[in-house]
Formats: structure tokens, C-alpha cells, sequence
């Protein structure tokens, strides 16, 4: 855990959940930089030259005092329990990971603000009818901001200020032209710690469009069956939303057989194709599709729907892996475990996988991975499990299994 300093006082931080091995701040440069500009240009920052502020951005020199302030993308509450206090009830933040929701809640608590002092809600929720201040912290997928923007547009005004705030390398010439586009004109910051600001003006002449997602699309004839030419489901932000990856297309080859009425979860399911690809060849098997994206979890949903045979049923649970399910509760788990948090690097979120889904496993159940060959997953396995084999491999990908002893 760490300290944030603002203007409007410190705050101790963690991500979650809390892993002593994990030496990830709960925030960076980009977080710091908006809210110091934030209390600039309200004039809040002591020795801070508001001057500066109002030569950077002269539309944030006149925050609203009262009125909604929407806070999107805030990865671990950082933005959100800076803001509560200062705006208390006035804060919503909008969000697509249910790790970020839970790390907010924790960091409020900690920092002993009421958690009534912010809605939180996700992005399936709708969004407020009306936002003052829009704050961006812009995501790595260029999907997610657009659909996020797009859905937003409805409730910015003439008098609304809007600030998008990220790494240098996450903001892009497409990143601001999507602002452009659906929000008005941008520009952008100088850059301070290798982070920059995004200052749109909302345009009330540009048309409202709706958001194009989700992206659906019929899976080619040379994927491996039985999931060629069925329907697959993007909602924005998924991983490989025009095409099925080749991570996953290799691990559809080597998928067990014979799981009758097994009960087989789909971790980290992403659009669900994994899990649709069991359904279709092994009916008996009872399905859950577990990720801790909510626009994963509704892909899923309705992949599986487009997909299944009619009547098919499977569970859709958003959470921290198998963390809610009993133990001893599952026969099989699936994963292609993600090995980036946000723009970082790191076996973190694979190692929480695997210990949750030992605990999940019955005695004799597996676990099966797909991964790249140079994450050495077969290490951490070994480590968890006590146990791993190869069940295949080529110069890229490897799938491994693993048993609950």
C-alpha cells in the first residue's frame, strides 16, 4: 500500500485484491497529473501557479462547483477517492473491471469516506442522463473508449468540461480523433512525467450517433470444430473483436473430450468461444463463463445464446476468477490467462487464476492453460499444483494440465 499526495489531501492506496508480491502502485503519473490540473485551475493547489493552469486549459478554469462529475476508466479508484471527498454524492465512476469496482470500494473504506459518497456503476449500467465534468482515463482498448464516448455524448452540454488523462504512449493521433469526433474539438497537454491531459470541447452541432458495438461475426470455416460458422459476440474492449486469435484457435484443437456431465468452467472467457466450443461437443457439460470484465461477461452471454443449440443453459458470473465459487465445487477449468495489467507486465493475475481454480477443483480435477511458450506457466503450475504436463505445443503456444491432488 502507498500514498497518494493531492491537494485535497493524502490518500493510502492499494490495488486489489492486496498481494504483498505485488509492487504495482494503485495509481501513476497520468492520475497524478489530472487531479493536480483538476485543483489548479480551481485554484486549490498551494504555491501552484493558476496562471499556468488557465495558459494550459482556460476551459477547466471553471469547473462546476455543484453537478455531476463522471469518472471513467479509473483503474483502481485512485481518481474516484481523491474526487469523493471534494465533490461528495456527486461522483459517479463507470467502469468495465470488477477488480477496479472492488479496489474502489477498499479504497474508500480505507480512507474512511462513506461509499454512499460515489455511485459506482459499470459499463453495462446506463450512464447519467447528465455529466458537468467528464474525466477519462483513456484504456488500452481504443474500442472501449469509443463505445464509452459514444454512450456518454447524450449527457455532455455546452458548459460540460472534459479531460482525458493516460501515458504518453497510450494516447495516440486515433485517441484523440475519436474525441474529435464524438465530443468536439481536442487537443492535447504538454507532457509531465511521461503523461499527458486531453482537453475536448464539448460541440452540440456534432450528431449523436449510437455506439457500434457490439461487433458480431461468423467464425471461418477452417476454425475447429464445432464452433466453425457459428456467431461470435463483441462487446467493446474484447480481446481479438473481428477474428478469433490464434491463442485461442490452438487451444480449441486440444480441448479434453468425453466430460458428460462434468461442470466446466470457461476462466477468463472473453467472448465465451471456449466455452461455446464444449457446449456444442460435449452437451451434458454444465458451463459457466467467469471474467472479470463486465463487457466480457455480456459477450459471452450472448455468444453463447447465437451459438448453443436452442434451450442450452450455462452460468455468466463477473468477478475476481473463481473466487465466489465453493471449493471442491468444479470438475475442469479453461484459462488463457492475460499477462498484462493494464500497459504492465506481469504473471500476477495467471497466479490468482491458478491458485483460485485449485481451490475450486474437486480432488482429480484439471486445470488446463493455453498460453504463450516463454510465460513458463509450467513452473507456476508445478509450484500450485504440484504437478504439470505438456498436452501439446508448437513454436508459439503450449497447453498444459494440471490436477488437483
Amino acid at each position: 500500500m502507498n500514498r497518494l499526495t493531492t491537494s485535497w489531501g493524502d490518500y493510502a492506496l492499494a490495488r486489489f485484491p492486496e498481494d504483498p508480491r505485488d509492487r504495482l502502485r494503485a495509481w501513476d503519473a497520468a492520475d497524478e497529473y489530472l487531479l493536480r490540473h483538476l485543483a489548479e485551475a480551481q485554484g486549490e493547489a498551494p504555491g501552484e501557479s493558476r496562471r499556468e493552469a488557465l495558459a494550459e486549459a482556460p476551459g477547466a478554469a471553471h469547473l462546476p462547483g455543484s453537478g455531476t462529475v463522471a469518472v471513467v476508466g479509473d483503474r483502481w479508484g485512485a481518481l474516484v477517492t481523491s474526487l469523493a471527498r471534494h465533490r461528495p454524492g456527486r461522483v459517479v465512476q463507470i467502469t468495465d473491471s470488477f477488480l477496479a469496482r472492488e479496489a474502489t470500494r477498499a479504497n474508500l473504506a480505507r480512507n474512511g469516506i462513506d461509499s454512499g459518497a460515489v455511485r459506482l456503476l459499470t459499463t453495462r449500467d446506463t450512464p447519467p442522463d447528465r455529466v458537468d465534468v467528464l474525466l477519462v482515463r483513456v484504456p488500452k482498448s481504443l474500442a472501449l473508449l469509443e463505445d464509452q464516448l459514444h454512450r456518454l455524448a447524450p449527457a455532455v452540454h455546452p458548459g460540460t468540461v472534459v479531460v482525458g488523462t493516460g501515458m504518453v504512449k497510450e494516447i495516440h493521433t486515433s485517441t484523440l480523433k475519436l474525441f474529435e469526433r464524438i465530443i468536439g474539438p481536442t487537443r492535447t497537454s504538454l507532457a509531465v512525467k511521461k503523461a499527458r491531459l486531453i482537453h475536448c470541447t464539448p460541440d452540440p452541432s456534432l450528431p449523436r450517433t449510437p455506439s457500434p458495438w457490439p461487433h458480431r461475426y461468423a467464425l471461418p470455416d477452417d476454425a475447429p470444430a464445432p464452433v466453425a460458422g457459428r456467431t461470435v459476440v463483441n462487446h467493446a474492449g474484447i480481446f481479438c473483436a473481428d477474428r478469433l486469435d490464434i491463442g485461442t484457435r490452438f487451444f480449441l484443437q486440444h480441448l479434453p473430450r468425453g466430460l458428460g456431465d462434468s461442470r466446466v468452467v470457461d476462466l477468463g472467457c472473453g467472448n465465451g468461444v471456449v466455452g461455446l466450443a464444449v457446449a456444442l461437443a460435449e452437451p451434458g457439460a454444465r458451463l459457466v463463463f467467469a471474467d472479470e470484465s463486465y463487457q466480457a461477461v455480456a459477450s459471452a452471454g450472448e455468444t453463447f445464446r447465437a451459438g448453443a443449440a436452442p434451450g442450452g443453459e450455462a452460468e455468466f458470473l463477473v468477478g475476481d476468477g473463481l473466487a465466489d465459487m465453493p471449493a471442491g465445487s468444479v470438475d475442469l477449468v479453461l484459462n488463457n490467462p492475460p499477462f498484462h495489467s493494464h500497459q504492465a507486465m506481469t504473471d500476477l493475475t495467471a497466479r490468482r487464476m491458478f491458485s483460485g481454480a485449485r481451490r475450486a477443483l474437486r480432488p482429480g480435477g484439471e486445470l488446463w492453460v493455453v498460453g504463450n511458450r516463454h510465460l513458463g506457466y509450467h513452473v507456476t503450475l508445478r509450484r500450485i499444483f504440484g504437478n504439470c504436463e505438456v498436452v501439446a505445443s508448437d513454436p508459439k503456444f503450449v497447453v498444459l494440465r494440471a490436477v488437483r491432488k
